[in-house]
């Protein structure tokens, strides 16, 4: 009995291999050589992209974490991240900011003062991995949500908190000033100390208060430093 000997189409080899590349698949080819050390046929391994790519897709969080701790549980989640190779399901970790001017000394001073102490804004997506991780992070309550499941922030609310946390180079911080117009206020250092009246308007860029002082039996918009009243 006559052994068969092992042929092979090399056109119809390299058609194949043209196919699948086409179809989107990761094409291997592996020499195997015939047992009569004659010419080689070629395997053919096909990896189709469409089952093997994954989508992501990313939400904003409200993460409740320890006050005062804010910034250090930010920077520990994005190194637990780093570290577990988890970095395409998680986006930006915000502790979201305002920066603000208050006047100590004689002098401005400005600070950047967290908006919702407590709370920080993550953007990820939620699985098993992920969920877990951020879960297991020392210093992390929950998510907030309903019924102990995550929700979603809306995509005004997450605009909101962005915009008031960018501070724009051509904007001035705004002063910390503990009155709203319609306070009844105490003049308590100035020409018009002892004077009262009424907040009618008020300039957070440069720390003013106008209040409406009855001069001469006349009502009289009168603009103060801040500092210069206080509550009556």
């Amino acid at each position: 009995m006559t052994e068969e000997k092992q042929t092979f189409d090399s056109e119809q080899v390299v058609s194949n291999v043209s196919n699948e590349a086409q179809k989107g698949a990761k094409v291997v080819e592996m020499k195997e050589s015939s047992p009569d050390g004659g010419s080689e046929k070629t395997l053919v391994e096909r990896e189709d992209s469409g089952k093997n790519t994954e989508e992501v897709q990313m939400e904003w969080y409200i993460l409740k974490v320890q006050s005062n701790r804010e910034d250090s549980i930010k920077k520990t989640l994005e190194r637990r991240v780093r570290i577990a190779g988890l970095d395409k399901y998680f986006g930006e970790i915000v502790v979201p900011t305002e920066s603000v001017t208050e006047l100590k000394g004689g002098r401005r001073k400005t600070t950047k003062q967290k908006l919702y102490p407590g709370y920080v804004i993550i953007q990820m997506e939620i699985n098993e991995d992920t969920w877990y991780l951020v879960r297991q992070t020392s210093g992390v309550g929950d998510f907030a949500g309903a019924g102990g499941k995550p929700t979603p922030m809306m995509p005004h609310e997450v605009e909101k908190i962005m915009a008031l946390s960018e501070t724009k180079e051509e904007e001035e911080p705004k002063f910390k000033i503990g009155f709203k117009v319609g306070d009844q206020v105490k003049v308590i250092e100035g020409n018009f100390e002892s004077y009262e009246g009424e907040v009618s308007n008020l300039d957070l860029a440069n720390g003013r208060v106008t209040v409406m002082i009855n001069i001469f039996g006349r009502s009289t918009p009168v603009e103060l430093e801040y500092w210069q009243i206080e509550s009556n």
